[in-house]
């Protein structure tokens, strides 16, 4: 159970704001004197009981890469939340936020067992995060490591999960603009294995509720697909966590203080698979930066 309850991070005039690609956008109200959307990962340790080491593992990555340079993401699963962390540098190999400086970073709290090659041209890399490994219960035993997918005509990208054992093929992203690709998102959502769309309303994968966002990525995963909504409001995020029934605590946090976090936009992603002609999520998550 986390120890601290009330850690508040406010805005500045002059602090700058990134999407879940670390992609730079501008507030949406004056952000002065309102909520970073770090706020929103350290509720989520609360609600979650994170282990203290959360906070702390926080403040490693913060002290090695700097404030606001790493996306966090909060996953439901069955119910129960979990963390990812992701480090952007789009320099690939003229890279300075590498795995070897995020694991030297964490050392202190988190032994990591995969051997680590800084030759690929790797523009991203995440690691998850639990009580397991913040305890030492476990060590840092999987890299998700993304690199480019050249002759896209979309910006597009490949994950690889990476293990002391191997590296494999994960996951295959395509980012569309909504206005100006609506029917290469169809298409794209249709070309699946995982769906019938001849038994399935098309508007239960691409909610319209979220589709004049800023952003719509399209993933191919190993189990399932996955649609991720870019550039939503605070009420938007709202309306996509209510309906996948998120914990009560999450919910009312960010309803109670939405006057100090309608100048962010978000990003919600919706993993899913069709059973017996229906839309089944199997995890969603949202995003933010600290």
């Amino acid at each position: 159970m986390t120890t601290i309850t009330n850690r508040r991070e406010i805005a500045a005039a002059d602090d700058s704001f990134f999407n879940y690609c670390l992609w730079e956008y501008p507030p949406l109200t004056p952000p002065s004197g309102k909520f970073r959307a770090s706020n929103l990962l350290y509720h989520s340790f609360q609600v979650g009981t994170a282990h203290d080491n959360a906070f702390r593992i926080v403040d490693l990555i913060r002290n090695t890469f700097g404030v606001g340079n790493t996306v966090w993401g909060v996953k439901l699963i069955d119910g129960v939340l979990k963390w990812e962390f992701y480090l952007y540098d789009y320099r690939r190999r003229d890279r300075e936020r590498s795995i070897s400086r995020l694991v030297s970073a964490i050392a202190p709290i988190v032994s990591c067992s995969v051997p680590f090659n800084e030759d690929p041209h790797y523009f991203m890399f995440s690691i998850d995060i639990d009580n397991s490994l913040l305890s030492g219960v476990r060590e840092l035993d999987e890299i998700h490591m993304y690199v480019g997918n050249v002759g896209s005509n979309v910006s597009s990208g490949i994950s690889y999960s990476v293990t002391k054992e191997r590296s494999r093929l994960e996951n295959l992203y395509y980012f569309f603009n909504p206005k100006q690709h609506h029917d290469d998102i169809i298409g794209k959502i249709c070309c699946s294995a995982f769906l019938d769309t001849s038994k399935i309303d098309l508007d239960t994968i691409l909610w319209p509720e979220l589709a004049d966002c800023s952003t719509i990525c399209l993933a191919n995963k190993q189990h399932n697909d996955c649609i991720y909504f870019s550039g939503i409001t605070v009420n938007q995020l709202l309306f996509a966590m209510t309906r996948l029934d998120y914990p009560a605590e999450i919910v009312n946090f960010i309803r109670d203080n939405r006057a100090n976090l309608d100048h962010l936009r978000y990003d919600f992603g919706v993993d899913y698979i069709l059973e017996n002609g229906r839309m089944v999520v199997v995890k969603s998550g949202y995003y933010g930066t600290f």
